[in-house]
Order: C-alpha cells, then sequence, then structure tokens
C-alpha cells in the first residue's frame, strides 16, 4: 500500500513538473518562449512539457542543443531556432538530424545558420552534410593526445642525448684513465738503459 501511494506522488508531482512553465521562459497555454534571454546550452531548461506546440527559442546565445531535448514533445507544430551563434562541430548533429526529420512545410531550419568554424559560417545546419560536419569536430582530448606524443618523443629524445653523451664520456675517461695509468707505470718502472746509468759505479 505505502508503495503505491509513493507511486502516485512520484506521478503527481512528476506531472505537476513537465507541465509547469520552465524557469527563464514564459508561458501562454501550450506556447513556451525562451526567447531572447541569453540562453546557452548549458542554462537552457533541460526539458519542456510534452504538450508544448510552440517553442521560441530564437536571439540567444545557443551554439547546440542537449541531445533528444525535442524528441518527447509530441505536439509540437513549430520551433523558432534563429538568432544563435550555431557551432557547426560534432555537437551540431542532434539539432541537424532533428531538422530533417521535420515535414517538407516546416520552417524550423530557416535562420538556422553556422557561426563557427570560419569554412562552414553562414550555411544552413540542415544543409550540412555529415562528412561536413564530422571534418569540423575537434576534441580537446584530440590536443592532449598530440601533446603527450610530442612530449614522449621530445623526452626520448633526450635520453637519447644524454645516453650518447654519457657514452662518450665514459670513452674519454676511459682513455685518459689508460694514459694515466701508463705514464704512472712508466715513472715507476724506467727503461733498463736508464737503470743501469742509475747503478753504474763511477770509475776513479
Amino acid at each position: 500500500m505505502k508503495e503505491f501511494l509513493l507511486m502516485c506522488l512520484l506521478l503527481l508531482f512528476g506531472g505537476q513538473r513537465s507541465s509547469a512553465c520552465p524557469h527563464l521562459c514564459s508561458c501562454h497555454g501550450s506556447q513556451v518562449d525562451c526567447s531572447s534571454r541569453s540562453l546557452t546550452a548549458s542554462s537552457l531548461p533541460s526539458s519542456f512539457s510534452a504538450g508544448t506546440s510552440e517553442l521560441r527559442l530564437h536571439n540567444n546565445l545557443l551554439t547546440t542543443l542537449p541531445n533528444g531535448l525535442l524528441d518527447d514533445l509530441t505536439s509540437l507544430c513549430s520551433v523558432s531556432l534563429h538568432g544563435n551563434p550555431w557551432a557547426c562541430d560534432c555537437g551540431v548533429l542532434y539539432l541537424r538530424a532533428w531538422l530533417l526529420r521535420q515535414p517538407a512545410g516546416s520552417t524550423s531550419h530557416v535562420g538556422v545558420n553556422c557561426s563557427s568554424p570560419p569554412k562552414l559560417r553562414g550555411r544552413l545546419v540542415a544543409y550540412l552534410t555529415e562528412q561536413e560536419v564530422l571534418d569540423s569536430c575537434h576534441y580537446w582530448y584530440c590536443d592532449l593526445a598530440l601533446a603527450s606524443q610530442v612530449c614522449l618523443l621530445v623526452f626520448v629524445v633526450v635520453q637519447a642525448a644524454l645516453l650518447v653523451a654519457l657514452v662518450f664520456f665514459l670513452k674519454r675517461f676511459e682513455k685518459v684513465s689508460k694514459e694515466a695509468k701508463r705514464i704512472t707505470e712508466e715513472s715507476f718502472n724506467p727503461v733498463d738503459g736508464q737503470r743501469e746509468n742509475e747503478y753504474m759505479p763511477l770509475k776513479p
């Protein structure tokens, strides 16, 4: 019985949250207006009421839409997305796919243009090819991997240089040691002629 009551409460409050007007937006019936509020992808509401029929997201600072944001809005008839600085990299794939699924007479794609990267600036998102988008994908961990490889290469080169220097100095030290040893031996072991002269008795 308690589990049943808990489930009813969850459904009740969940339904109230889903039908509530999202924060930073204004609502009139099934129309949700989130336009001109300087919204970014992080400050955009995470969900909208399933009964939303018109959604206005134009004139914000949106560069991408969270994956699945519009998928559950089965009553949606109109969405305005123009006036946003869309970044046409991998993050725009969801928006592009959603626009392509809209009916032929839909105007949702109008004004949805790329702001970056420079080579795609001004292009309509809905008309981008998948390869064009993938070619523009750029991830920070790719840069990190490249930097790591460069650092590793520099480390290996430095280690190789140190090894070569060590071998050179060891050979040099060995040569100097042999030379010093030879000189020392010669100083304590004079040649036979010199030894005989040293011990030859003086003639009267």
